[in-house]
């Protein structure tokens, strides 16, 4: 796997492709600048090196040329946490760009206007990936969070760099550690699935099986689960066309020797709101018109258990609707026992939407092993796809 440590960028202009695509809030002020923090190792090495940097990026879907989704809006963001004043072209390919990348000077960083202003750019269009490749010496991919898009910026481009394309840091330690948990880990392994669907689910779980001694199911899958085995489960969220689907899963579960790990009790509302009232039930006899919106203390125990005894642990998902503090004790307590775990020695990597969300919130983010940076991306690694991100880099 070629990295930017396999490349000394003295005098060379490396066009990266970074996932720059942060939220912003009215007044077009970046809320969350993680993803730039992200791309920072990457383009310090580049400059330490005395190369030049030229960034390309997505910002929104935008349908044509928009303002509100001009890379312009982050440029202060990016220069303050790059400690560098960090020059902008009103456009990524044609004469413009060109003649900016082509005067950069080493240890100068260009920030190119949003790829998407071109529908090339998501059709994957090879000519428009050509004007990109113009750009640069040396192609780096950094954008694991698109990694899963065979757009031009992030698989197309690569055929113009046989010999001089590869990952940047984020992206390798992504990989490194999606690799930690599916092929060189460190067993008992326990992979955590929580959220609403298991349809969302369905094919992660089937892949991973074969990978894990442990399986916990929580938050709104749990539900189609409890109630396929027969169980009450009140006004709880349930997918009734994946009943069957659950209970093959468990079959197979059991074929595998896999152990599945289903809350045994839960706390219930009545109604969908933080103001609810709530008890805690046993999770196969929810009553009528009460929804299960958390773990009970009892499951928390068993999951205590379980995690404590890991050392290789994958986090997808809450365990309940954290986003109302009435209902985010399980997902804490989780938090808790997976940086418990890791401070022995453990190897913990968080990912997908929804847990990266709880871990920021709840402060976990420095005492787990890795949060990863790409939702969908890492679902389909996950899923044991070829990220044609990835497959262009090693091509």
């Amino acid at each position: 796997m070629k990295t930017i440590s396999d490349f000394n960028f003295q005098n060379k202009k490396a066009l990266i492709r970074v996932d720059f695509n942060v939220p912003l809030d009215d007044q077009f002020i970046v809320t969350d600048a993680t993803r730039i923090e992200a791309a920072k190792p990457t383009i310090d090495k580049i400059i330490s090196d005395g190369g030049s940097v030229i960034l390309m990026s997505h910002l929104g879907r935008p349908k044509g040329i928009e303002d509100e989704f001009s890379l312009k809006h982050i440029v202060d963001k990016v220069s303050e946490i790059l400690k560098t004043d960090v020059k902008f072209v009103s456009d990524c390919i044609g004469e413009k760009a060109e003649s900016a990348a082509q005067n950069l000077k080493p240890g100068e960083i260009l920030l190119l206007e949003n790829l998407r202003f071109y529908q090339e750019e998501e059709a994957g269009d090879v000519e428009f990936s050509k004007k990109l490749a113009k750009l640069g010496d040396i192609y780096v991919n950094d954008a694991f969070g698109t990694a899963h898009r065979a757009h031009a910026s992030t698989t197309i481009i690569a055929q113009f760099f046989p010999n001089n394309k590869c990952f940047g840091l984020l992206m390798a330690k992504e990989i490194e550690s999606l690799n930690k948990v599916l092929k060189n880990s460190e067993k008992p392994v326990t992979a955590v699935l929580g959220g609403s669907k298991v349809s969302s689910k369905i094919t992660v779980i089937e892949n991973i099986l074969d990978k894990v001694d442990h399986m916990i199911i929580g938050g709104g899958m749990t539900f189609t689960f409890v109630k396929a085995l027969g169980g009450n489960i009140g006004n709880s969220i349930c997918e009734d066309d994946k009943l069957d689907l659950a209970l093959e899963i468990l079959r197979l579960a059991k074929e595998k020797n896999v152990d599945i790990h289903i809350p045994v009790d839960v706390v219930v509302a009545n109604a969908f709101s933080n103001e609810a009232e709530t008890k805690i039930t046993d999770v196969t006899k929810i009553p009528d018109g009460w929804q299960g919106l958390d773990a009970g203390p009892k499951s928390l125990e068993n999951f205590k258990k379980v995690i404590l005894e890991s050392k290789t642990i994958l986090w997808n998902g809450p365990l309940g609707v954290f986003e109302m503090p009435n209902f985010a004790n399980g997902t804490i307590e989780l938090g808790n026992f997976i940086a418990e775990a890791t401070k022995n020695g453990a190897f913990s990597l968080v990912g997908g939407g929804d847990s990266v969300a709880a871990v920021k919130q709840f402060g976990f983010e420095h005492k787990v092993s890795y949060v990863s940076t790409g939702g969908g991306a890492m679902l389909e690694m996950l899923e044991g796809k070829i990220l044609p991100g990835i497959a262009a880099i090693l091509d």
